[in-house]
């Protein structure tokens, strides 16, 4: 019978309900294109790094769904009661193992008395393996160092000449073997003639390629002798090799062979098996822990898949911590308080500028910021779901805490705007234009405050001519013809405004004051509602359409289902100030701003004419 499947309905979606071990196990029947997300990167998220380096087998840095059904096939071959998956253990019971040698290893690691291997337990145990068999291999390091500490420079000095020494010697040999050859060895010299034709510099690829040294043949050799031919150190070495050379001399020739000019084939030969030792300790050395140990680092892994592979299927097959609001998303790093607000939808970015390009995709108002704690220094993005933008700008200062409680300080560096709400959408034409009227007024009244200045400077400066020197007379400026066309044109130009406007207000005022009472209020909320629709429409798509995916993409996962953030759910990511239950609350404020009177005449003034224009018809 084939498994059934739970869902539930959540972000516009169904996301498959895992509950069970068995769900764990069928996974892998479970048809991908159900799966939430189907890779999700192994740093910038809320889990623990060791365990999901154990799951990401081909160390590519990311989290895919082959793997994670791979890890649960590999925990549960080794467990005789599958079960414990779904149970949210601290790690494995010894009587769920099945395995064993890894039954052995955990009676091996287990205090008395306990039948829990925990996480940490597993770990302090590979720890300490690891910890002896590294103490091992330093121990027999002592007689592969002929040096010393300095036997890693000496080897690493070799290495660095040794395929061109070895080159050298061989041609020698040919040279010695026929003398004929000696030519050919060498370098011909249409090869000179072709570097000759460019800049050359030291170290240039051409020059590297070049022989060593001069190829000549060890004077009356008859025979390849390796004791015959010496590689002279001081001079004729290629110029792209020599400060290679000089350092071999100094870290490697002289402390083993001592002091010399040149070098023969056999001393060559000499100190490379000095010093092979000492390669082969280095190859020897412990990646991990000995085959012998291997139960104790597998104990450790099915520790940390029985505590962990749940959680993480409920955070990769499906978001349902997240939407059922149950628990914090691995996604979700911390929580941002700015501006009156709690942000909880953050996650860590590493490239703000690249990571924009792709999230405002997903429709959502996010403040990236930089938060800073001692010599650390984090980067996020977080998303405003609740409230308004008025406040929410380049350079404000917040404090983000992560999910272990640490407190960091947090400023806005860059914002991707969208709408956050209909309420703010309702009144952002009215904002716009009181801050268009206030943007005019304030232009107007600089300027006017410019000319002031411009005329007492002047005045000014023509006092101070008066100092000890007559002032010359100021010719007053040639008079102007007076244009009385022009001024009949301007004058009934502001007469048709003034008149446009009075007509439009005063229709206004008769259709309202025509009107029963009670429907006053309706037609002025019509109008305002009338003025506001655009915004409120265009808002409304905008919050209906907002996609999580886009901002997990950004930052490395494939998320594979279209997992909205609608009006409800986004009210709920971010949470608004209020005061506490039960709080008493004084209105009275000593520094409020005093009312000015001509409001209160003005309402008084409307309210007397309507009624007046209500009563007499």
């Amino acid at each position: 019978m084939s498994h059934q499947w739970k869902f539930f309905r959540a972000g516009g979606f169904d996301q498959v309900n895992l509950e069970s071990a068995a769900d764990l196990q069928n996974l892998k029947n479970l048809d991908q294109k159900l799966w939430v997300a189907l890779s999700c990167p192994t740093t910038g998220i809320e889990f623990d790094e060791r365990t999901l380096s154990l799951i990401d087998t081909d160390i590519d840095g990311h989290i895919r769904a082959n793997e994670l059904m791979a890890a649960v096939d590999w925990a549960c071959e080794r467990l005789n009661d599958v079960n414990v998956l779904a149970k949210t253990l601290p790690g494995v019971p010894l009587d769920a193992i099945k395995d064993d040698a890894l039954i052995a290893a955990a009676k091996d690691v287990l205090p008395a008395g306990e039948t829990m291997i925990s996480v940490e337990l597993a770990s302090s145990a590979e720890a300490a393996y690891t910890a002896r068999a590294e103490a091992a291999w330093l121990a027999a390091g002592a007689s592969a160092m002929p040096l010393g500490d300095a036997t890693e420079a000496a080897s690493t000095a070799v290495a660095a000449v040794k395929e061109k020494i070895d080159d050298y010697f061989v041609r020698c040999r040919l040279a010695q073997f026929d003398a004929r050859s000696s030519d050919s060895m060498n370098v011909a010299e249409d090869t000179f003639k072709a570097l000759g034709a460019s800049a050359l510099v030291m170290d240039a690829e051409g020059i590297a390629a070049l022989p060593l040294a001069k190829i000549v043949a060890a004077p009356g050799a008859t025979s390849v002798g390796a004791g015959d031919t010496l590689l002279d150190l001081g001079s004729g070495i290629n110029p792209a090799w020599a400060a290679r050379i000089a350092t071999l001399r100094d870290t490697a020739l002289t402390p083993l062979l001592g002091a010399q000019e040149k070098l023969s084939e056999g001393d060559w030969q000499m100190v490379q098996d000095k010093l092979a030792i000492y390669r082969d300790w280095i190859a020897a050395k412990p990646a991990g822990l000995p085959a012998e140990a291997q139960a104790v680092k597998d104990l450790e892994r099915l520790s940390r898949y029985v505590r962990d592979l749940m959680p993480l299927a409920n955070n990769f097959v499906a978001f349902r911590g997240f939407y059922t609001r149950t628990s914090k998303a691995m996604f979700q790093i911390g929580t941002l308080y700015l501006d009156g607000r709690s942000a909880e939808l953050c996650v860590s970015v590493h490239d703000a500028a690249k990571h924009a390009s792709m999230a405002s995709l997903s429709r959502v108002f996010l403040a990236y910021c930089e938060c800073v704690r001692g010599g650390e220094k984090l980067h996020i993005a977080a998303a405003f779901t609740a409230g308004d933008t008025d406040q929410l700008m380049v350079g404000r200062n917040g404090v983000f805490y992560d999910r272990q409680g640490r407190d960091w300080d947090a400023t806005i560096t860059r914002l991707a705007e969208h709408p956050i709400s209909l309420r703010q959408a309702f009144w952002s034409p009215y904002k716009r234009l009181a801050r268009m009227i206030s943007e005019q007024l304030q232009k107007m009244a600089a300027a006017k405050a410019a000319g002031v200045d411009a005329q007492m400077a002047a005045t000014a400066m023509g006092a101070g001519n008066t100092i000890g020197a007559p002032t010359p007379p100021v010719k007053p400026p040639a008079p102007t013809a007076f244009d009385v066309g022009k001024f009949a044109g301007i004058f009934a130009a502001i007469g048709l405004a003034v008149g446009a406007l009075g007509t439009v207000a005063a229709g206004l005022i008769s259709g309202l004051l025509s009107l029963h009472w009670w429907q006053i209020p309706l037609a002025i909320g019509g109008l305002m509602l009338l003025i506001s629709a655009p915004s409120i429409i265009i808002a409304w798509f905008k919050l209906q359409t907002r996609n999580l995916g886009p901002i997990l993409d950004a930052n490395g996962w494939a998320v594979n289902a279209r997992a909205r953030i609608n009006i409800p759910f986004g009210t709920s990511l971010t949470q608004l100030a209020k005061l506490p239950e039960g709080a008493q609350r004084s209105l009275s404020d000593p520094y409020a701003e005093k009312e000015t009177p001509w409001t209160t005449y003005l309402v008084v003034i409307l309210i007397v004419v309507a009624a007046v224009a209500w009563f007499t018809g």
